[in-house]
Protein backbone atom coordinates (compact mmCIF):
# COMPACT_ATOMS: atom_id res chain seq x y z
CA UNK A 1 0.00 0.00 0.00
CA UNK A 2 1.05 3.40 -0.64
CA UNK A 3 0.04 6.80 1.00
CA UNK A 4 -0.08 9.94 -1.01
CA UNK A 5 0.65 13.02 1.82
CA UNK A 6 1.87 15.84 3.02
CA UNK A 7 4.28 16.37 6.13
CA UNK A 8 1.57 19.23 7.24
CA UNK A 9 -1.89 18.01 6.74
CA UNK A 10 -3.52 16.86 9.81
CA UNK A 11 -5.62 14.12 8.65
CA UNK A 12 -3.00 12.69 6.70
CA UNK A 13 -0.74 12.90 9.67
CA UNK A 14 -3.75 11.42 11.52
CA UNK A 15 -3.65 8.13 8.40
CA UNK A 16 0.22 7.77 9.87
CA UNK A 17 -0.39 7.47 13.02
CA UNK A 18 -2.84 4.91 12.38
CA UNK A 19 -0.55 2.69 10.69
CA UNK A 20 2.35 3.36 13.28
CA UNK A 21 0.27 2.05 16.09
CA UNK A 22 -1.19 -0.79 13.84
CA UNK A 23 2.52 -1.25 12.72
CA UNK A 24 0.74 -1.93 9.47
CA UNK A 25 3.93 -0.83 6.30
CA UNK A 26 2.73 1.70 4.15
CA UNK A 27 5.12 3.35 1.14
CA UNK A 28 4.96 6.88 1.57
CA UNK A 29 4.56 9.37 -1.53
CA UNK A 30 5.23 12.68 -0.38
CA UNK A 31 3.22 14.93 -2.75
CA UNK A 32 2.77 18.86 -3.46
CA UNK A 33 -0.80 19.59 -4.17
CA UNK A 34 0.26 23.00 -6.29
CA UNK A 35 2.28 21.24 -8.52
CA UNK A 36 1.19 20.19 -12.12
CA UNK A 37 2.10 16.79 -12.13
CA UNK A 38 0.87 15.71 -8.70
CA UNK A 39 -0.84 12.08 -8.53
CA UNK A 40 -3.03 12.81 -6.17
CA UNK A 41 -6.17 13.57 -8.64
CA UNK A 42 -5.49 10.74 -10.15
CA UNK A 43 -6.79 8.59 -7.76
CA UNK A 44 -9.01 11.23 -5.42
CA UNK A 45 -11.57 12.86 -7.84
CA UNK A 46 -11.66 15.60 -5.45
CA UNK A 47 -7.93 16.49 -5.34
CA UNK A 48 -7.17 16.23 -1.78
CA UNK A 49 -4.99 14.24 0.22
CA UNK A 50 -4.39 12.04 2.19
CA UNK A 51 -5.37 8.79 -0.48
CA UNK A 52 -4.49 5.25 0.18
CA UNK A 53 -3.46 3.62 -2.60
CA UNK A 54 -4.32 -0.05 -2.43
CA UNK A 55 -2.15 -3.25 -3.91
CA UNK A 56 -4.71 -3.73 -6.75
CA UNK A 57 -4.52 -0.27 -7.59
CA UNK A 58 -7.73 0.74 -6.15
CA UNK A 59 -7.67 4.11 -4.01
CA UNK A 60 -9.33 4.98 -0.53
CA UNK A 61 -10.20 8.63 0.76
CA UNK A 62 -10.52 10.63 2.75
CA UNK A 63 -9.05 10.25 6.41
CA UNK A 64 -11.22 8.70 8.34
CA UNK A 65 -12.64 6.09 5.95
CA UNK A 66 -8.66 5.30 5.65
CA UNK A 67 -8.24 4.53 9.26
CA UNK A 68 -11.45 2.55 9.61
CA UNK A 69 -9.85 0.51 7.16
CA UNK A 70 -6.60 0.15 8.68
CA UNK A 71 -7.79 -0.35 11.78
CA UNK A 72 -9.77 -3.56 10.48
CA UNK A 73 -7.00 -4.70 8.13
CA UNK A 74 -5.14 -5.71 11.69
CA UNK A 75 -6.24 -7.13 14.85
CA UNK A 76 -3.46 -5.72 16.64
CA UNK A 77 -4.43 -2.16 19.07
CA UNK A 78 -8.00 -1.73 18.04
CA UNK A 79 -8.46 2.09 17.40
CA UNK A 80 -12.31 1.57 17.01
CA UNK A 81 -13.96 -0.56 19.26
CA UNK A 82 -15.99 -3.14 18.46
CA UNK A 83 -19.01 -2.34 20.42
CA UNK A 84 -21.72 -0.30 19.17
CA UNK A 85 -22.25 2.13 21.38
CA UNK A 86 -18.01 3.36 22.10
CA UNK A 87 -17.57 2.67 18.50
CA UNK A 88 -19.96 5.54 17.65
CA UNK A 89 -18.48 7.32 20.41
CA UNK A 90 -14.99 7.23 19.03
CA UNK A 91 -16.33 8.34 15.71
CA UNK A 92 -18.59 11.48 16.83
CA UNK A 93 -14.64 12.14 18.81
CA UNK A 94 -13.19 11.85 15.51
CA UNK A 95 -16.10 14.10 13.48
CA UNK A 96 -15.94 16.81 15.87
CA UNK A 97 -11.72 17.25 15.92
CA UNK A 98 -12.28 16.76 11.93
CA UNK A 99 -14.50 19.24 11.55
CA UNK A 100 -12.53 21.69 13.97
CA UNK A 101 -10.03 21.16 11.59
CA UNK A 102 -11.90 21.72 9.22
CA UNK A 103 -13.20 25.76 10.13
CA UNK A 104 -9.56 26.41 11.10
CA UNK A 105 -7.88 25.05 7.47
CA UNK A 106 -11.09 27.41 5.81
CA UNK A 107 -9.58 30.20 7.92
CA UNK A 108 -5.61 29.34 6.92
CA UNK A 109 -7.00 29.27 3.10
CA UNK A 110 -9.32 32.57 3.49
CA UNK A 111 -6.35 34.58 5.10
CA UNK A 112 -3.83 33.81 1.76
CA UNK A 113 -6.59 35.49 -0.94
CA UNK A 114 -5.56 38.88 -1.65
CA UNK A 115 -6.88 40.92 1.09
CA UNK A 116 -9.67 42.83 -1.01
CA UNK A 117 -11.00 39.75 -1.50
CA UNK A 118 -11.06 38.69 1.98
CA UNK A 119 -14.14 37.86 3.66
CA UNK A 120 -14.08 39.10 7.08
CA UNK A 121 -17.45 37.22 8.16
CA UNK A 122 -16.31 33.87 6.75
CA UNK A 123 -13.49 34.43 9.11
CA UNK A 124 -15.54 34.96 11.87
CA UNK A 125 -17.88 32.37 11.00
CA UNK A 126 -15.41 29.54 10.98
CA UNK A 127 -13.68 30.92 13.67
CA UNK A 128 -17.01 30.37 15.79
CA UNK A 129 -16.92 26.67 14.65
CA UNK A 130 -13.32 26.10 16.00
CA UNK A 131 -14.28 27.95 19.79
CA UNK A 132 -17.63 25.84 19.90
CA UNK A 133 -15.74 22.81 19.09
CA UNK A 134 -12.91 23.21 21.40
CA UNK A 135 -15.44 24.14 24.39
CA UNK A 136 -17.66 20.91 23.93
CA UNK A 137 -14.51 18.59 23.32
CA UNK A 138 -12.73 20.39 26.25
CA UNK A 139 -16.32 19.64 28.36
CA UNK A 140 -16.49 16.29 26.97
CA UNK A 141 -13.18 14.99 28.08
CA UNK A 142 -13.30 16.41 31.46
CA UNK A 143 -10.65 14.74 33.93
CA UNK A 144 -10.25 11.68 31.81
CA UNK A 145 -7.28 10.06 30.51
CA UNK A 146 -8.23 9.45 26.89
CA UNK A 147 -11.64 10.40 25.45
CA UNK A 148 -13.40 7.67 25.13
CA UNK A 149 -13.48 4.34 27.79
CA UNK A 150 -10.14 5.68 29.28
CA UNK A 151 -8.83 3.70 26.32
CA UNK A 152 -6.06 5.20 23.79
CA UNK A 153 -8.09 5.23 20.42
CA UNK A 154 -8.92 7.18 17.14
CA UNK A 155 -11.08 9.56 18.83
CA UNK A 156 -7.12 10.85 20.58
CA UNK A 157 -5.34 10.78 17.68
CA UNK A 158 -7.81 12.84 15.68
CA UNK A 159 -8.22 15.16 18.48
CA UNK A 160 -4.21 15.52 18.65
CA UNK A 161 -3.52 16.13 14.85
CA UNK A 162 -6.44 18.80 15.21
CA UNK A 163 -5.15 20.21 18.06
CA UNK A 164 -1.20 20.07 16.57
CA UNK A 165 -2.56 22.12 13.57
CA UNK A 166 -4.37 24.89 15.40
CA UNK A 167 -1.94 25.62 18.04
CA UNK A 168 0.61 25.56 15.28
CA UNK A 169 -1.39 27.88 12.94
CA UNK A 170 -3.40 30.19 15.49
CA UNK A 171 -0.91 30.14 18.60
CA UNK A 172 -3.84 33.06 20.25
CA UNK A 173 -6.33 29.46 20.97
CA UNK A 174 -4.71 29.51 23.98
CA UNK A 175 -5.00 26.17 24.48
CA UNK A 176 -3.65 25.62 28.17
CA UNK A 177 -5.54 28.61 29.40
CA UNK A 178 -9.07 28.28 27.64
CA UNK A 179 -8.97 24.38 27.04
CA UNK A 180 -7.02 23.17 29.85
CA UNK A 181 -8.39 19.61 29.94
CA UNK A 182 -7.24 19.44 25.73
CA UNK A 183 -4.25 20.97 26.72
CA UNK A 184 -3.27 18.07 29.26
CA UNK A 185 -4.19 15.41 26.75
CA UNK A 186 -2.43 16.84 24.18
CA UNK A 187 1.20 16.84 26.91
CA UNK A 188 0.57 13.05 27.12
CA UNK A 189 0.01 12.50 23.49
CA UNK A 190 2.96 14.16 22.24
CA UNK A 191 5.13 11.95 23.77
CA UNK A 192 3.97 8.60 22.17
CA UNK A 193 6.25 7.50 19.43
CA UNK A 194 3.61 8.18 16.71
CA UNK A 195 3.09 11.24 17.66
CA UNK A 196 7.15 12.28 17.60
CA UNK A 197 7.77 10.08 14.51
CA UNK A 198 4.97 12.33 12.54
CA UNK A 199 5.47 15.63 14.14
CA UNK A 200 5.64 18.04 11.10
CA UNK A 201 7.71 20.55 10.13
CA UNK A 202 8.26 23.57 12.48
CA UNK A 203 8.50 26.36 9.95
Amino acid sequence: MKLLYSLTSPYARKVRIVAIEKRIPIDLQLVVLANPDCPVNLYNPLGKIPVLIMDDGQSLYDSSVIADYLDQSSPLSNLIPQETKLKYQVKRWEALADGVCDAGVAVLYESRRPENLQDPSFVVKQTEKVSRGLKVLNDDLGKSQFCVAETFSLADIALGCALEFLQRRFPEIGLEKNYPNLARLYASLILRHSFIETSPPSV
